[in-house]
């Protein structure tokens, strides 16, 4: 190769969950189009920017023309299986960048949304409810001072929302009661937005991922590796998918004795094989070797059967994704790391990234120097103390030293954390990604998130908290938006390697929140299996793959075999300002301009090949 948390009640649903004069109030009666056109402008108009010009939006300058028209529109545009539960009007939106703006705001069962009375054209403030943290009151009845009473939305993706409410008006109650229920439906027992939302696209993105094709892709099976059912029921790993690829020769008695000795029965399976050397990388959980420095031979006996299907190395590196001081302390409490006496020719690696609670405050960190306004004088310095980049460049760093491993060293890696399903899925499926050209293209990078971080186990239910109020959950963590920020860095320093553009990303940000697709609810395959997630609810890729030209890369030049290998310096990586400081208005110019050339080069490019 050439080198350049349970989620039972998701779905769940009263008798009496709807008010049937609330329902009357509106109803959707727009087409197809219109519908992928709103949940474009989701991301579009919920900018806290007060003008709607097309000089300061990205990404598609059709969607912006259809944001105009919903602007002009006196109810909010709704979806299939949408409807309005409140409505309050002399709200006045307090805009961090241009001040007060008066105007109506809507709760629906999916969104919270904004319309300004006074401009022209209108300002129009359109957000998902999945997207809401927590909201808070402001104020009380005996406040003083103008716009002293109300509401405060606090946001996953960076915001906060502020809306005045007059205290003679007695809308701010309702508001917050309507806000409470439907932007945390779990909390209430209600069904999240995904399974109402019954959209029919051309294309039906559950069906993208089949694992057997996936493997049969990469050679697998093959005389060295075979494809198990022994998970079929989910009763080796429950939060494993249910077909694994294990080395040919251990047999799956053996596996359950494996299963035994690592955390959560996550046993060491393969994610990639190189399609020349037969290097693999594998992914795991910690073994369970405790304070008594406890030793399995059937978990030796499994690593070396990994390492010997390799014939090109005699030697295995064991990438720990923790800091070494972690690993060690987590063998009081019954886990702990390979030891190089146990594990004959494998060399233990820590990677030094830090865990799920560290990320969450670092991000908390980030949140306070980016929103809603910047401080100019100290801004790297501001930026630097929230250690986000340094922690970005630690993950890219990882995933680039198990790539250089397979592809320069030809040897097989064994890649784990403590439960193998936060940092060790950041750092396979990067890892992936610089060496296998397919997950380079838009197909190919969503059945990489499918296969490494849904089918294997990621808690997207528990790291998101989708419908639920307890925002001050211990487990939520920003381990999947480190992932996409990765990759952003990636197309960066490679700007024709990829298929996708920052739109695509940015999508999959704001639906990994929204609740509108089903794909990141749960937290494992059975669960997803018990939710009937498939059947009730719509797949994002199937909104993505119906429009594949507004989410390409103009500049894309299909390489397939070749391995990437990025520089993980802090000289070269960015804060995403795309993504990070996109609700600043004086950050909007920049992006359009650039969306604007990429457009006119994909047009060049259609002209010369005469499409």
């Amino acid at each position: 190769m050439e080198k350049s948390s349970s989620c039972e009640s998701l779905g769940s649903q009263p008798a009496a969950a709807r008010p049937p004069s609330v329902d009357s109030l509106s109803s959707a009666s727009t087409s197809h189009s219109d519908h992928s056109a709103h949940i474009k402008s989701a991301s579009v108009i919920s900018s806290d920017s007060i003008s709607t010009s097309a000089d300061n939006f990205s990404p598609d300058l059709r969607v912006l023309r259809e944001t105009n028209k919903l602007a002009e529109m006196e109810e909010p545009p709704l979806l299939p299986g949408e409807n309005i539960k409140d409505m309050a009007k002399d709200v006045t939106y307090i805009c961090p960048f241009t001040g007060a703006v008066r105007g109506t705001l809507t709760v629906t069962n999916y969104r919270l949304y904004f319309k300004s009375m006074e401009r022209d054209p209108p300002f129009v403030l359109d957000a998902s409810l999945g997207v809401i943290s927590r909201v808070e009151k402001i104020g009380g009845a005996s406040s003083r001072g103008e716009n002293s009473y109300g509401l405060e939305t606090v946001c996953k993706d960076i915001r906060n929302l502020r809306f005045a409410h007059k205290p003679e008006g007695r809308t701010r109650r309702s508001i917050f009661e309507n806000l409470m229920k439907y932007a945390f439906p779990v909390s209430n027992n209600l069904p999240l937005f995904a399974f109402e939302y019954k959209e029919v696209f051309s294309e039906n993105g559950w069906k993208l991922y089949d694992p057997l094709l996936e493997y049969r892709r990469q050679g697998i099976p093959n005389e060295s590796w075979r494809i198990t059912k022994i998970n079929e029921r989910y009763e080796l790993c429950d939060t494993y998918p249910s077909l694994l690829v294990v080395p040919a020769n251990i047999p799956d008695e053996e596996l359950k004795r494996v299963a035994s000795f690592r955390s959560r029965g996550r046993i060491p399976v393969l994610s990639w094989i190189h399609p020349e050397s037969q290097a693999t990388i594998t992914r795991c959980s910690q073994p369970m070797v405790g304070v008594s420095g406890k030793r399995s031979k059937e978990d030796e006996k499994y690593l070396q059967a990994i390492m010997d299907s390799n014939a090109q190395s005699h030697k295995i590196f064991i990438f720990d994704a923790r800091p070494s001081v972690n690993a060690v302390a987590n063998k009081a409490k019954g886990g702990g790391y390979e030891s190089e006496d146990a594990y004959q020719n494998a060399e233990l690696v820590f990677l030094d990234i830090h865990n799920i609670h560290v990320m969450r405050e670092s991000l908390r960190k980030l949140k306070e120097i980016v929103y809603p306004n910047i401080e100019e004088t100290h801004w790297l310095s501001n930026l630097e103390s929230t250690h986000w980049l340094e922690h970005i460049k630690l993950i890219l760093a990882g995933a680039l030293r198990i790539a250089d491993k397979v592809e320069s060293g030809k040897t097989s890696v064994v890649v784990h954390c403590s439960d193998g399903w936060d940092r060790t899925a950041q750092l396979t499926s990067l890892a992936m990604l610089m060496l296998d050209g397919y997950y380079r293209t838009i197909r190919g990078f969503e059945i990489l998130v499918e296969k490494e971080w849904l089918s294997f186990g990621h808690r997207f239910q528990l790291r998101i908290g989708h419908g639920d109020k307890n925002h001050a959950d211990a487990d939520r963590s920003p381990v999947f938006l480190q992932f996409i920020d990765c990759v952003w860095q990636m197309t960066r320093q490679f700007p024709t390697a990829f298929e996708f553009n920052e739109y695509f990303l940015i999508t999959i940000l704001d639906h990994l929140y929204s609740c509108l697709f089903g794909t990141f609810l749960c937290s494992s395959e059975q669960q997803r299996g018990k939710e009937n997630l498939l059947k009730r609810t719509v797949s994002l890729w199937s909104y993505i793959n119906s429009q594949l030209e507004d989410f390409t890369n103009p500049l894309y030049v299909s390489y397939s075999n070749h391995v990437l290998y990025p520089v993980a310096s802090m000289r070269h990586l960015e804060l995403w300002v795309g993504y990070y400081i996109r609700w600043n208005p004086r950050m909007k110019p920049q992006a359009h301009v650039g969306f604007c050339g990429e457009r006119r080069i994909s047009e060049l490019r259609k002209g010369l090949s005469g499409g």
